[in-house]
């Protein structure tokens, strides 16, 4: 195909036309079709339904130390879920805390401990002049959200194929003190799909932050998401490395089943060193008594060990395989060559990034939206909802059913053509004015 750019006025106009009348049909269908977000479909939530038999009112529910899990106690988790987590996580069980539901709600609670009362003995964030964080953007909208609830200044980082801009990153972290943190999602990574390579993971490790309280915060969300049985990226463990590197306090790493079990049903973990733990460990206990000890239980009988889980997972990714396919597979054939837009292709996780000309995103999700078409916000990839470039979209394949997902494609695809062309015609109305 041509690059539109390439083009004449005459045949774009042309083109616009025919597109324009492709879009009032798919008006005409009252399509409601929904892909805002990164939900699993009703085919992967079936596959965990056996968790609702593993537990009856005739089953033992204590562990293999004696605890009752139907009482209080165990603040941070039952043995067994923290190794069955910790093998999820690649890190040891005595490094775990086994939390509620989601791993959010955990991320959300190590920010606001630390603004209140700091991070093992240092000034509470609250009564500092500045506080910052580093976002590796496009990124997850959520992670971005917390930190501006509470009032700490992000500063964007550029995602590269290989992870954060680490030159970028290391600059800015040994320079300014105020900089606390820097959110992560190292696999398959959101929006990306893309998974950080060895050398990041090493830098990473390796950084010398100004601040004594800075952290990593690392959303391991995606560990064990891969869409194949081989073809899979595989990641550096951070807190080995990290211990490795001298810094075994630098990172707190995050992870849950919640697209593994059951979404808002799952149980979350952090993994950290033993000094974080601790200093965790002295709210934890004002927090709660413990975390849902039965619901820890119900998913060690479920899953019986890491292998059970890995197994569970490759039925996930029979399903979300072909939806992926689907989406690089029709980005390709109808847009490939034009010049009008970039995708990754990941090889796990649960979204897929595109890139429209500049200046065309927030046009594209209105155009797909007025055609009944959901997707995540433009903008959303970024700190306070401002994408400076107004070009990253996020792809989300993972709910609507394969013909479904189909059919918004390329409806996608036919707004991103009619947007584009819109915004090369508007350059050239306005050069020639200006000529």
């Amino acid at each position: 195909m041509q690059a539109y750019a390439e083009v004449s006025t005459e045949e774009l106009q042309t083109l616009r036309k025919k597109l324009s009348a492709q879009y009032k049909e798919y008006q005409s269908r009252d399509l409601r079709l929904d892909m805002s977000r990164g939900k699993p479909s009703i085919e992967q939530l079936d596959l965990s339904m056996g968790m609702m038999d593993v537990l009856s009112s005739e089953d033992d529910l204590t562990c293999e130390d004696g605890t009752d899990c139907r009482n209080y106690g165990g603040l941070t988790g039952i043995r067994e879920a923290k190794e069955l987590i910790g093998d999820m996580m690649e890190v040891a069980p005595e490094n775990i805390i086994i939390y509620g539901n989601s791993s959010l709600n955990v991320m959300y609670d190590t920010v606001s401990r630390s603004m209140t009362h700091g991070v093992m003995g240092s000034t509470p964030w609250c009564k500092l002049d500045k506080v910052k964080f580093l976002c590796p953007v496009p990124g997850y909208d959520r992670h971005f959200a917390i930190t501006e609830y509470f009032g700490i200044e992000m500063i964007n980082v550029p995602m590269l194929p290989t992870g954060p801009d680490m030159d970028l990153v290391e600059k800015l972290v040994a320079s300014d003190d105020s900089i606390k943190g820097i959110w992560c999602v190292p696999k398959y990574s959101n929006p990306t799909g893309n998974s950080y390579s060895d050398e990041t993971v090493r830098r990473m490790a390796r950084l010398k932050p100004a601040a004594s309280d800075f952290r990593i915060y690392w959303d391991n969300a995606y560990g064990i998401h891969h869409l194949y049985d081989h073809d899979q990226d595989h990641l550096i463990e951070i807190l080995a490395e990290c211990k490795r590197a001298g810094n075994p306090d630098l990172v707190y790493k995050f992870s849950s089943t919640s697209k593994i079990s059951f979404p808002g049903s799952g149980i979350a973990a952090i993994a950290t060193s033993k000094n974080n733990l601790e200093d965790i460990e002295k709210q934890l206990k004002i927090q709660t008594i413990g975390h849902d000890k039965v619901n820890q239980l119900r998913h060690v009988r479920f899953f019986g060990d890491i292998h059970g889980m890995v197994e569970h997972m490759r039925r996930h990714a029979d399903s979300m395989r072909p939806k992926f396919e689907a989406v690089i597979r029709i980005l390709a054939q109808e847009l490939d060559g034009l010049g009008i837009g970039t995708w990754t292709e990941p090889k796990g996780g649960y979204f897929i990034s595109f890139d429209s000309m500049e200046g065309c995103a927030k046009d594209i999700v209105a155009r797909c939206k007025k055609a009944g078409l959901v997707m995540t916000g433009a903008g959303a990839t970024y700190p306070y909802g401002k994408d400076p470039y107004d070009s990253n979209i996020r792809i989300a394949p993972s709910y609507p059913p394969l013909k479904d997902l189909e059919l918004a494609m390329e409806l996608f695809a036919l707004c991103v053509k009619i947007v584009s062309i819109d915004k090369i015609l508007a350059d050239r109305k306005s050069a020639e004015a200006q000529a």
